[in-house]
């Protein structure tokens, strides 16, 4: 089951009449419709605090990977693009990415009503808010995807505004696609908790944004040379890799969307399973090839091929055996090894790995669901991907140009020489350490 049926299937799974998902027995339900919309609300609502988590996660991998003068920084973006798409997704999100798209192209504009105080409205198969709170979680993650890229040299507010369009208007439009029941749904793409919905999607409009933004200064050398500017921190950045691992069970886990059933509760525990498997497959992929390949294992790769994993699964965590997950993840975390030297070639500045994880990664895991779910094809999973692309790609480049031209996008050489953190927002991560020592 996926997310284009969380305003249906839901509801006709919460009274025993909807025909279960892949591996769910086929008894009738055991317990009431009553009992089914609590569970259900549960797993939305804890799925929900798992995937908010991520958002620390992100915080703390990008604050790792970044130089110790922007870290102040990389923590700001990342609680307030979390804002903002909160605010945003209850203003016109939730309702343009699911409201009336009915095999189209886009939903319905305005803010979202929340089922009234006590609400029991069984018909829907779980609370409102609950539905609504889970998507809005998924919405964020995809502006987190954006921040580490552009880290160390984009000004705040004009990324903010990028935010807005983004998690507004951007990802709601694109989700109507597939999860909103939209044209892609209708022609049977299959993306079960968004690895092209959510990975992809952030990671073609941070591609979009690092190539009209231009690299960090001193990154690339005129003879082709790229020089290493190592992160603040490998334990930070270790911690918000495992953050954001433990956030993905509830990622895909609850993207099932239903716990009311002994079917349902062991589809869950099957996508845990799998999840896990395919970020364990991802790790050591990454540090068997970085030893084969450079002779030591790097520390940031390992994790990067945690994450990597993590996304290649994403589209597709119920259908695989455990072999088949291995193999998804494992070769998520290849191609990460391999793409990031060729961005470096490409002089495409990448700052904590972005576009690998989560745009190539999510593009292997969504073209590959068909080698576990028989039900789709490649040429549709092609479709969709191309779709997608071209889609972020082409209205993320309107709006960083717009922004360019106007207010400016890029922080000057000074203040990028100096850190964001003092130039931007006056606030130091650790003055003791940085410039701010100088003065104490």
């Amino acid at each position: 089951m996926n997310k284009l049926v969380a305003k249906s299937a839901a509801t006709l799974g919460a009274l025993g009449l909807m025909a279960v998902p892949a591996f769910a027995q086929d008894a009738a339900p055991a317990v009431s419709p009553e009992t089914q919309y609590i569970f259900n609300t549960l797993l939305f609502l804890i799925g929900g605090f798992l995937v908010m988590w991520m958002a620390a996660g992100f915080a703390m991998l990008e604050a790792g990977l970044v130089r110790s003068k922007n870290v102040s920084m990389q923590c700001l973006k990342n609680i307030a693009l979390y804002s903002v798409a909160g605010l945003l997704f209850w203003l016109t999100g939730y309702n343009l990415m699911y409201d009336g798209v009915d095999g189209g192209f886009i939903g319905s504009f305005g803010p979202y009503a929340f089922d009234a105080v006590g609400g029991n409205a069984l018909d829907t198969g779980y609370s409102t808010a609950s539905d609504w709170f889970f998507q809005m979680v998924f919405c964020a993650t995809t502006a987190s995807i954006v921040s580490g890229t552009l880290a160390e040299r984009i000004k705040l507010w004009p990324f903010m505004i990028f935010t807005v369009v983004l998690t507004g208007f951007i990802y709601p439009i694109a989700g109507s696609w597939q999860w909103g029941a939209g044209w892609l749904s209708e022609m049977g793409f299959s993306d079960f908790a968004g690895s092209t919905l959510v990975h992809s999607v952030g990671g073609w409009a941070a591609l979009t944004g690092a190539l009209i933004l231009g690299a960090r200064k001193g990154k690339y050398g005129a003879d082709g040379s790229v020089h290493a500017m190592p992160g603040s921190s490998m334990p930070l950045a270790t911690l918000g890799t495992f953050i954001l691992w433990l956030g993905w069970f509830g990622f895909n886990g609850a993207s099932q969307l239903a716990m009311g059933t002994i079917g349902d509760v062991t589809d869950v525990s099957r996508i845990f399973a799998n999840t896990n498997m395919a970020a364990a497959a991802g790790v050591v992929v990454a540090m068997a090839l970085t030893q084969i390949l450079y002779k030591k294992v790097d520390v940031t790769m390992a994790l990067n091929g945690a994450l990597a994993g993590l996304v290649s699964i994403t589209a597709e965590p119920l259908a695989p055996t455990v072999l088949q997950s291995v193999i998804v993840g494992g070769v998520g975390a290849a191609i990460v090894v391999f793409a990031v030297p060729l961005l470096d070639k490409l002089k495409i500045d990448d700052v904590v790995g972005a576009i690998p994880v989560h745009l190539l990664a999510g593009i292997w895991g969504t073209f590959i669901v068909p080698f576990s779910n028989g039900d789709t094809s490649y040429v549709t999973q092609l479709i969709g991907i191309v779709a997608y692309g071209a889609f972020v790609v082409i209205i993320s480049a309107i709006v960083w140009l717009i922004l360019k031209f106007t207010i400016g996008i890029r922080v000057s050489e000074e203040e990028e020489a100096m850190g964001l953190d003092k130039a931007e927002i006056g606030v130091e991560a650790y003055p003791e350490f940085g410039t701010g020592s100088q003065r104490l």
